[in-house]
């Protein structure tokens, strides 16, 4: 996993005959170009819901 530069991520935990059962992925980090496009379409969904919250109170 280290040299392949991967990650366990677990997906889902249940209980079962008071065992832990854990289904597990593996995940590939994102590159920086990626990591920028979720940033600023983030940054933009936050954004629009404050222009909503804005217009809503104006309009009451």
């Amino acid at each position: 996993m280290q040299r392949e530069r991967l990650t366990l991520v677990p997906l889902e935990v249940r209980f079962r005959k008071g065992r832990v059962k854990v289904d597990l992925g593996l995940a590939k980090g994102r590159q920086k170009a990626d990591r920028r496009q979720a940033i600023a379409k983030k940054e933009s969904e936050l954004e629009m819901r404050r222009a909503q919250g804005r217009a809503r109170k104006g309009a009451a």
